[in-house]
């Protein structure tokens, strides 16, 4: 496993992290997730990623569970907040940053946090309460750094440039093979800022392994095929050309000696500006598979080969 400084701050961060959003939440039954967690920090994984809205709690409560015990200095803990709780519980307000963040620790059963995000923007608070409120956590020792997921690069920039507050060090983009938007604004801002990329769905919900084939029905225990986690893939049958061009890459990934699965979180990772790939995990051998892609060295060459492939899909997914 390979390590990564998290922007400006002095935290390091394994280059592959462990999420929580589908899988945590009520997707994977509770001792198969912890054991998903136990064997990503045994393989070296030290960053693991959730949100107080993943199950209403129900991640940040699992995961309280399964890293009791866990010496605190062996993990870098990151959640979120923003969506709403309840019907009156939700946004970026000072009141709603305090009570949240409150809640997480509570059901996390830890004392602070690695990393607090904005889980998105919110057009109703102002700004400078949002980022006053969250250099307050930050001082009073809550959390170690402060991030967001899915700003815009406007609101990015300005609160880059505010006065009297701490300074965001992480952005969590969706950003794949599959999905190049940050790339054109995002990340060449937060490049020059400071600011690292922890990536959530890197492998396109796992379009990017290679296992929903055109034509076929999704393989049995896939996400595809599960009533919790699949309702992002309900179309699969409708994007025959992503498949096609995925499967079209599995000689460019064999040509690296590695997994399509290895090779789309390595593409990933070829930039300096992602810190993490968050991967999901249903089964702990999944997590071994994924690993590998920290330390794979590819030919830029098959990476291109490989872009050009699925250039004329990328607005289908």
């Amino acid at each position: 496993m390979k390590y990564r400084k998290l922007g400006s701050s002095g935290i390091e961060v394994s280059d592959i992290s462990l999420g929580s959003w589908l899988t945590y939440s009520g997707g994977v039954e509770k001792a198969q997730s912890i054991a998903c967690v136990h064997r990503a920090l045994d393989v070296g994984i030290t960053l693991i990623d959730t949100a107080n809205i993943y199950g209403k709690g129900a991640a940040e409560t699992v995961l309280g569970e399964a890293l009791a015990g866990v010496k605190r200095e062996n993990y870098v803990l990151a959640t979120k907040l923003y969506f709403p709780m309840t019907e009156t519980d939700k946004g970026l307000s000072r009141a709603q940053i305090e009570k949240q963040l409150e809640a997480s620790l509570k059901r996390l059963k830890v004392d602070y946090v690695d990393l607090y995000q904005c889980h998105r923007y919110d057009h109703d608070a102002p700004l400078e309460e949002t980022m006053e409120a969250l250099s307050a956590a930050l001082r009073s020792g809550k959390t170690r750094a402060i991030g967001f997921s899915e700003w815009p690069v406007e609101k990015i920039r300005a609160a880059t440039e505010m006065a009297g507050v701490e300074k965001f060090v992480s952005s969590q983009p969706q950003y794949s093979m599959l999905w190049r938007k940050p790339e054109a604004e995002v990340i060449p801002y937060c490049a020059a800022h400071g600011i690292s990329q922890i990536v959530w769905s890197p492998l396109a919900q796992g379009i990017l392994t290679g296992k929903y084939r055109p034509g076929a029905p999704p393989p049995a225990g896939s996400r595809a095929t599960s009533a919790t986690m699949g309702h992002f893939l309900q179309d699969l049958g409708e994007r025959r050309a992503v498949l096609d061009a995925v499967q079209a890459m599995a000689g460019l990934a064999a040509q690296a000696g590695l997994t399509l699965a290895q090779f789309a979180l390595a593409w990933v990772l070829r930039l300096e500006n992602v810190a993490s790939a968050i991967i999901g995990a249903s089964r702990p051998e999944q997590i071994d598979e994924n690993v590998v892609a920290s330390d794979a060295r590819v030919d830029p060459a098959l990476f291109a080969q490989a872009e050009a492939l699925l250039a004329p899909v990328l607005q289908a997914v």
